[in-house]
């Protein structure tokens, strides 16, 4: 199979399934009052997304069951142990838990925009963008609850749910401390991505495990798959801000260096004797020239550091595809393998 039409199935197992969620999403977070409230707590979740982490969820839960994707009702699909389970639901909390990051994200950076439009704090105030973010935390887990598992696996997939919120902000609080040290190493990079990012991932695809009552080593097994391509993802998304133009970015490249956001390519070339701090002379990302950013990824490149990056993330990757062996060989277990190249190989 060719690595265009890899993608191609991939980007439609993706389209199909966020048709369903967004459906769903309708369904499980309608509008109430205070109408304000939840307009800015479903602001982020209209305004668009990929929807990758629940599809993850779904491509899993096919996986384990061994049924030909999209054959089955997600808001009935057979679990393991005989009964029935809403893997929507679980797959739902996830994609809501990411979106209360997101608000609560923008608010600590002061970001102006997200997904094209601006950040909820942007859009509303500072005062009702916490509030939301902290409505759809709560919602997140109330319908994670009726999912309709067997009581003790329904209970540890909220117990999941909560240790991956702990861990997104143990995460992020690493990556502040990262700001005020003068020293990070790569490891401990990869400790607050794989907190910060790949957890929510993980959790994506490891709920439906829990779920569905597959055993332990399943669940491990796919945890482990979202643990490795999520951090994948991230990294290369930091490829990303350095080698893809600014029109096909949408915002300009090089922006990570401008605002001094240590990445593993950053810390790599430090580790080489690269002067990072100096690469590039700009004030703000709209002063950065494209000449600079150019001259930038010459130094990078001849210390080695974006190949290096590249590699990391390429390894992750091998790695979440052999942590499937585990499933049945179906055609969901395929699309998960492309799913994770897809994540290293996209563009914008």
């Amino acid at each position: 199979m060719t690595t265009d039409s890899a993608e191609e199935r991939v980007l439609a197992a993706v389209r199909e399934r966020r048709e369903r969620v967004n459906a769903a999403l309708d369904e499980d977070l309608p509008l109430e009052e205070p109408e304000r409230l939840w307009e800015a707590s479903r602001y982020l979740l209209k305004a668009g997304g990929k929807r990758l982490r629940p599809t993850v969820s779904l491509l899993a839960a096919e996986a384990i069951a061994d049924v030909p994707p999209l054959s089955v009702d997600y808001r009935q699909f057979p679990a393991l142990d005989g009964g029935d389970v809403d893997v929507m639901a679980g797959a739902l909390s996830l994609e809501i838990i990411q979106s209360f990051t997101l608000i609560h994200d923008d608010i600590m950076d002061d970001d102006a925009l997200r997904r094209g439009v601006p950040a909820v704090h942007k859009a509303y105030d500072v005062d009702t963008a916490i509030l939301a973010g902290d409505t759809l935390y709560s919602t997140a887990f109330e319908i994670m609850a009726e999912t309709g598992a067997a009581p003790e696996n329904g209970l540890e997939a909220m117990r999941m749910l909560a240790n991956t919120c702990t861990r997104i902000c143990e995460g992020q609080a690493l990556d502040v401390e990262f700001e005020r040290r003068t020293e990070v190493l790569p490891e401990e990079y990869l400790e607050m991505v794989e907190s910060k990012t790949a957890v929510l991932y993980g959790d994506a695809a490891a709920t439906p495990a829990v779920l569905l009552d597959a055993d332990d080593e399943v669940v491990d097994a796919l945890y482990d798959y979202g643990i490795h391509s999520g951090s994948a993802f991230q990294i290369q998304d930091d490829v990303l801000d350095l080698t893809v133009p600014s029109e096909q970015l949408g915002k300009q490249r090089g922006s990570d260096l401008v605002e001094n956001k240590e990445t593993l390519i950053t810390l790599h070339a430090r580790q080489q004797g690269v002067d990072v701090d100096g690469l590039v002379d700009a004030e703000d990302a709209e002063s950065l020239t494209d000449e600079a950013v150019e001259d930038a990824v010459a130094t990078l490149s001849e210390a080695g550091s974006i190949q290096y990056a590249r590699e990391k993330a390429r390894s992750l990757v091998d790695r979440s595809k052999a942590d499937l062996d585990v499933l049945p060989d179906n055609e969901a277990r395929g699309l998960l393998a492309d799913l994770s190249e897809y994540l290293i190989s996209r563009g914008y």
